[in-house]
């Protein structure tokens, strides 16, 4: 193996990918069903088949029509490639052009062609573009870390093992307190419970 196989392998990747996605956004088969049908179509009045030394021509009195019909058939194959907002009328084209050539060429290229056109002429006018993905909202916090989702933040302060208070910290512990002093219980401070019910 050569040292480049990864690098290749890699590169024909991101190729396929790309072919990916700009085939996901155009009619790709309907074009190509399209161009398809029309070969046949342009073909056959200009072939001769050889059976032994028998040369049976299949040349029509509509030679050239057939020729315009098969022409125009692969440069609305095309178009759908490369001018995907002319879907519509290339697939009523092809539709119209696949019927006509039933009586100009050949049944449609012996209906090779006839078929071809028309399933791709259908496919044309009954695509549409895809929706684009929603943006999805940026996560709580700005994405800047922080505490997962769901998780609670730990706002408690630990104390030194020394005993002192650390810094911006004060005690209330030994603080006197007047009655009704950062009482958010609701409860009247007159009579001391502070929240709790007394029994009796």
């Amino acid at each position: 193996m050569s040292a480049e196989t990864p690098a290749a392998a890699g590169q024909f990747t991101r190729r396929r990918l790309q072919f990916r996605a700009w085939r996901g956004e155009r009619p790709f088969w309907a074009g190509l069903f399209v161009m398809l049908g029309g070969l046949p179509i342009a073909y056959f009045p200009y072939a001769n088949l050889q059976i032994g030394h028998l040369t049976l021509a299949m040349a029509t009195t509509a030679g050239a029509g057939s020729l315009i019909i098969g022409v125009l058939l692969v440069v609305l194959g095309v178009s759908l490639w490369f001018q995907k907002h002319v879907r519509v009328f290339a697939g009523v084209a092809a539709i119209l052009l696949a019927l006509v050539s039933i009586p100009v060429s050949n049944i449609g290229g012996f209906l090779i062609g006839f078929l071809l056109a028309l399933v791709g002429g259908a496919m044309a006018v009954s695509w549409a573009p895809g929706a684009p993905p929603a943006e999805e909202p940026p996560p709580a916090g700005g994405g800047h870390g922080g505490a997962p989702e769901g998780a609670v933040a730990d706002t408690t302060v630990l104390e030194p093992a020394d005993g002192t208070a650390p810094a911006g910290h004060q005690d209330h512990s030994q603080a006197p307190r007047t009655p009704g002093e950062n009482d958010l219980s609701g409860t009247i401070p007159a009579n001391g419970a502070n929240g709790r019910h007394s029994a009796g």
